[in-house]
């Protein structure tokens, strides 16, 4: 049996202008399908090297696969969605199966949209698409589909799932294939280094309303730190990765595990071969100020801090926990450890204003963090802050819900006015530091790291590609009234997946009232014996 796997080939000009990212899923997947018998895999990177339409048929043609699979995330399920419809006029015998976090909740929206998709892997695909293959494999597809869980499929005119598959518990039995990937196309500008994004943990414990991960994950789990440096040494070893990025939306979570980690790390002598970054939340790094030396010993040197907000008004919005004094000390811990950071703020709410945008600059240059990102608010249609500003949602093009479009219509602003805003956020942010800080702080290693960040970011700039400058039409201040974001307004949110949000809801209102007559029920119980005593 021949599998393709193909990355969906989408650009946004968002976090693209640090370089092009590994698509790990790859080598995770292809990986469980070879310990699992399955060795003729084959990978099409259309992203990275932005094959269109045409092309993609003809390596599909040539190829010959009796598989196609691809994942998306949100933006990209137009392009994913199209992979499998190139597949389906190319080669129309092979088995069509999308994977990935958008199509995982919104699969009866996909499939009422593209159905010419066979299956949707809904989950962590390892151990599901090695279900799924076994039965095609042994003759038993599609009449045996409804045994395996975590799938959806059409079924004539009718959208149905299986049952949820259970979470990969032991995550050191994966054994993912970085051979598969095109390392000598995976550069980290800043450093002009191969880049890998392996991954310690999966899962979070926080439950941050504009975040979908930890619904995808669902359950935290770590991996044995020892494995992941064995992963580590074998991608500088094997493939001449110079810089990674855990995947994970916290690894600092459980500190005993981080540690040993950053230990085994030392102890091979990787930190001389190898640099490092993380995201992380800004109560790990107050709780480890006295390990953050260890961190940078480690090879540690970038860390992405979640400060989201300079209100705590937004930052409670959020649920983020985190109370605004705090980012401004976790910045200065690290910045005193020599580890470079990174401040996102995430602007672009309905009830953003010219004043909150000012006040998110004047905070980032108060905080003085060595890089500061705006990222627009993209409201993830399977987050709970989705369905809260639901009614004020206005557009359902998701190749838009990118970071770097404002798809929120704030209240008090244009989109062009607050695009506008975030981009002399930027300008004036690293005009200052291009011209004040980055070539005078600093000797060696420091110094060309940050004049490689402001170089990545000069390019993006001068090629129109930074936050999708050059399609929407921005020039400046003088264009913000001009700008065009071409939203496709003929998408709109299907009846079947509308209907499965409002059961959803229903049966949400039906627990809560439950909860509430129970707790009722139980106060009047305590009552009872004071209320007879009078």
């Amino acid at each position: 049996m021949r599998i393709v796997l193909v990355h969906p080939n989408y650009h946004s000009g968002g976090a693209e202008i640090a370089g092009n990212w590994p698509p790990a899923w790859v080598a995770y997947i292809g990986g469980a399908l070879k310990a699992a018998g399955f060795p003729d895999i084959h990978f099409i990177d259309a992203m990275t090297n932005d094959l269109d339409d045409a092309a993609l048929a003809a390596e599909l043609a040539r190829l010959r696969p009796d598989v196609v699979g691809t994942t998306a995330i949100t933006p990209s399920i137009y392009v994913a969605e199209r992979v499998l419809e190139i597949a389906r006029d190319t080669v129309p015998t092979a088995l069509r199966i999308l994977g990935g976090i958008h199509a995982t909740f919104m699969f009866k929206q996909v499939l009422s949209e593209a159905p010419w998709i066979d299956v949707i892997v809904r989950g962590e695909g390892e151990e599901i698409i090695v279900n799924l293959l076994r039965t095609v494999a042994e003759g038993r597809w599609p009449e045996d589909r409804d045994r395996i869980r975590g799938l959806a499929f059409r079924d004539g005119d009718t959208i149905r799932a299986t049952p949820a598959a259970s979470t990969v518990r032991d995550l050191d039995a994966l054994a993912p294939d970085w051979s598969l990937l095109e390392w000598g196309k995976y550069i980290y500008v800043p450093l002009g280094v191969r880049v890998a994004i392996p991954n310690m943990a999966r899962g979070c414990p926080f439950t941050c309303s504009f975040c979908s991960q930890w619904k995808f994950w669902r359950d935290y789990r770590v991996r044995d730190p020892l494995k992941v440096v064995d992963e580590i040494e074998t991608l500088v070893n094997e493939h001449g990765v110079g810089f990674f990025i855990l995947a994970d939306e916290e690894p600092t979570i459980n500190r005993k595990k981080f540690v040993r980690f950053c230990e085994e790390l030392i102890a091979r002598g990787l930190p001389d071969r190898i640099k490092w970054g993380i995201n992380t939340r800004v109560t790990d790094i107050m709780r480890d100020k006295d390990l953050l030396p260890l961190f940078r010993r480690a090879g540690l040197v970038h860390v992405s801090l979640g400060t989201e907000a300079a209100a705590q008004l937004k930052l409670d919005q959020f649920n983020k926990e985190t109370r605004v004094e705090q980012n401004k000390e976790a910045i200065r811990l690290l910045r005193e450890a020599d580890i470079f950071v990174e401040a996102q703020f995430i602007v672009g709410l309905d009830n953003e204003t010219p004043e909150t945008l000012e006040e998110t600059f004047r905070m980032a240059w108060d905080w003085q963090p060595d890089l500061a990102n705006w990222a627009m608010y993209t409201p993830w249609p399977f987050t709970p802050l989705y369905q809260e500003l639901r009614d004020k949602v206005e557009v359902f093009d998701f190749s838009k819900y990118n970071f770097v479009t404002p798809i929120m219509a704030p209240a008090a602003m244009s989109r062009g006015e607050l695009l506008d805003g975030v981009m002399k956020n930027y300008r004036r942010f690293y005009m200052r530091k291009a011209l004040f800080h980055y070539p005078w702080r600093g000797t060696g290693f420091r110094r060309r790291y940050l004049l490689g960040c402001l170089k990545a970011f000069l390019k993006a700039g001068f090629q129109r590609t930074f936050y999708d400058l050059g399609k929407v039409g921005y020039w400046g201040p003088q264009s913000r009234d001009k700008v065009r974001f071409n939203f496709d307004e003929t998408r709109k949110i299907a009846p079947a997946q509308l209907e499965d949000w409002e059961a959803a809801a229903d049966r949400a209102s039906r627990a809560r009232a439950r909860r509430e007559g129970a707790n009722a029920c139980g106060a009047a119980t305590l009552q009872m014996p004071q209320d007879a005593a009078l």
